[in-house]
């Protein structure tokens, strides 16, 4: 494992229909700075990891509290990252007076969230004030750009769902209706994540570690990161046993959850999946907020 990608927050400024953590302006679950140093602390135990993120909900909302992490982060030798709906860059002046102190903690690399599922007929415009912004003060910068799902006909003329859109959290609820849909049997393979060695994990203020959003290895609260991480054995895990033995599919069926609908994608079927299992499993599922459950 190289990279931790901290949920700095899961508040946003925005509620957006793709969001697939649940986000709102009232999303509680947020890291305070003794927090993320006591977290940076563990990581710097793990041995491994090269990479640190800040992420959300929208991370910006809590500006003093990510440019320390930012800070902390690239003392301890770790490239930084942070990713961002850029609400603040209304104009290049902003966009530059809001990243010059990230610049100068540390930060390397900001990832852009900007399109119509954000913004609207406003779409790139925050993008294009940040980027320049950040390219100047050195910060490499990239767009994260999703399109709303559409449908098309695949090479057998069977129609098909493109778009980029993630189908859990709201989206599974607010994106899924009227889309061609497979039965669950179909989906035999996770498509979205590496399970059994996975490449990085999402931490957020509650202590989850998620392997993908929603799935948990283990609280760092109640056992130190480090050995969550060096004790992690994907095929012990009750979910992500099933998903590497055969998928969502597999998930469905070691349940006996078969009266589930078809789904519009392998991601959607697993998300209906675990949201029926919430109950079952709630110590390896959750925050329960992120399926859509307060």
């Amino acid at each position: 494992m190289t990279g931790i990608h901290f949920l700095l927050t899961y508040m946003c400024n925005r509620a957006c229909d793709h969001c697939f953590v649940y986000s709102t302006p009232q999303a509680e679950g947020t890291f305070t700075i003794d927090r993320i140093r006591a977290v940076l602390e563990e990581i710097c135990r793990i041995g491994t990891i090269e990479t640190v993120y800040f992420e959300g909900g929208e991370p910006f909302l809590f500006y003093r509290t990510m440019i320390e992490g930012v800070r902390m982060a690239s003392r301890r030798g770790f490239r930084t990252g942070i990713v961002t709906n850029a609400y603040w860059a209304t104009s290049p002046e902003d966009a530059a007076n809001c990243l010059e102190p990230l610049a100068e903690a540390g930060l390397g690399t900001i990832s852009v969230s900007d399109d119509a599922l954000h913004y609207g007929e406003h779409e790139r415009a925050h993008w294009e004030n940040a980027e320049p912004a950040a390219t100047r003060l050195g910060i490499a910068a990239s767009l994260l750009a999703t399109e709303a799902p559409t449908v098309i006909a695949g090479p057998d003329g069977t129609p098909e769902v493109c778009g980029g859109v993630m189908f859990r959290g709201r989206a599974a609820d607010r994106l899924a209706d009227g889309l061609p849909r497979l039965s669950w049997e179909q989906f035999t393979e996770c498509p979205a994540e590496e399970l059994v060695e996975p490449g990085r994990v999402h931490l957020d203020a509650f202590g989850n570690v998620h392997i993908c959003q929603g799935i948990s290895m283990g609280n760092m609260w109640q056992t130190p990161l480090s050995r969550l991480i060096s004790e992690y054995d994907a095929q012990a895990h009750p979910i992500c046993g099933a998903l590497v033995r055969g998928g969502p599919a597999a998930l469905v069926i070691e349940n006996n959850l078969s009266n589930l609908d078809a789904a519009v994608s392998a991601c959607h079927l697993c998300y209906m999946a675990r949201r029926a299992l919430l109950e079952r499993l709630s110590e390896y599922l959750c925050p329960r907020q992120l399926y859509g459950v307060e």
